[in-house]
C-alpha cells in the first residue's frame, strides 16, 4: 500500500504540474500574447474551461500527501514554509485576477487584474521551482539556497512559460496565436506533449529523492485512504477527458473571465 500511495502522489502531482502548469504558463506570457484588453480576454478564454478543474489535481495531491505521509508532511510544511507562503500567495493573486477581471468593464480595472494574473503566475511558478530545488536535495526540512537553487527556480519558471506557450498555440486564434506559434514550434500537439514530458520530470525526480515509502502511514488507515483514492481516480480522469473533448477546440471569442 505504501508504494501505491507514493505512486498516487506522483500521479496527482505530475497531473497538476502538466495541466495546471499550462494555465500558469499562459498567465505568465499574457502581456506578450495579448497586446490590448480584447486580445488578453481572448488569451484568458483559452484557460477558462480548465483552470478550476486542473486545481482539483493539486487538491488531490495535497490530500494524498497529508493523509498518507503525515510525518513527512509535517517536516515539509514547516521546513518549506518560506517557500509555500509565496506559492500560495501567487496562486491566490492569479485566481483573484482571473475572477475579478470581468466584474468591472473599465480599462484600468482590467489592466490591474491582468497584472495580477501575470505577477501571480510568475510568483507561483518561481516558488514551484524553489520548492522543487529544495526537494531535489533530499532534505525537505530546509529551503534550498545558493546559485543552484536560483538557477533551478528560474529554469522551472521558464519551463512553465514555454509550456504555456505550447498550450496557447493549441487553443488560440488570430494575432495571439501568431505570437505563440513561433515559440511553441511547428509541431503543434507534439510540442505540447514534449513540454508536458518536461514538466513531469522535475516532480518525479524530486519524489525519488524523498523517503516516501519509509514515512508512509501504517495500519488500516493507509489501506482505506489508498482504496478510496483508487476508486475516485478514474472519475477524475474521466472528467478531465470530458473537459478536453468538450472545450479543447480553438477559442474564437471571449469567455466568462
Amino acid at each position: 500500500m505504501d508504494i501505491l500511495a507514493a505512486a498516487l502522489l506522483g500521479f496527482f502531482t505530475v497531473g497538476y504540474l502538466v495541466l495546471g502548469g499550462a494555465d500558469l504558463g499562459v498567465g505568465m506570457v499574457l502581456p506578450h500574447l495579448g497586446r490590448d484588453g480584447r486580445e488578453r480576454r481572448l488569451v484568458l478564454a483559452a484557460i477558462a474551461p480548465f483552470f478550476l478543474g486542473n486545481e482539483v489535481w493539486l487538491i488531490a495531491a495535497a490530500g494524498v500527501f497529508i493523509g498518507c505521509f503525515p510525518a513527512l508532511e509535517g517536516d515539509l510544511f514547516s521546513g518549506q514554509l518560506v517557500v509555500l507562503v509565496p506559492l500560495l500567495t501567487g496562486w491566490i493573486v492569479r485566481d483573484a485576477g482571473l475572477w475579478w477581471r470581468g466584474r468591472v468593464a473599465h480599462g484600468a480595472w482590467q489592466a490591474l487584474c491582468d497584472g495580477m494574473v501575470t505577477v501571480g503566475s510568475w510568483v507561483a511558478a518561481l516558488s514551484w521551482g524553489w520548492l522543487l530545488a529544495g526537494l531535489l536535495t533530499g532534505d525537505p526540512t530546509e529551503p534550498a539556497d545558493g546559485p543552484a537553487a536560483v538557477l533551478t527556480a528560474v529554469g522551472v519558471a521558464l519551463l512553465f512559460a514555454v509550456h504555456g506557450l505550447a498550450f496557447a498555440a493549441l487553443r488560440l486564434t488570430g494575432p495571439p496565436y501568431e505570437r505563440a506559434r513561433p515559440h511553441a514550434g511547428p509541431a503543434g500537439p507534439r510540442a505540447f506533449a514534449l513540454t508536458s514530458l518536461a514538466m513531469a520530470a522535475p516532480p518525479l525526480a524530486a519524489g525519488a529523492r524523498l523517503p516516501l515509502v519509509d514515512t508512509a502511514a501504517q495500519g488500516p488507515v493507509l489501506g482505506l485512504l489508498v482504496s478510496a483514492l483508487l476508486a475516485v481516480t478514474p472519475l477524475l480522469i474521466a472528467a478531465q477527458v470530458w473537459l478536453w473533448r468538450t472545450f479543447g477546440g480553438r477559442v474564437t471569442g471571449p469567455s466568462y473571465l
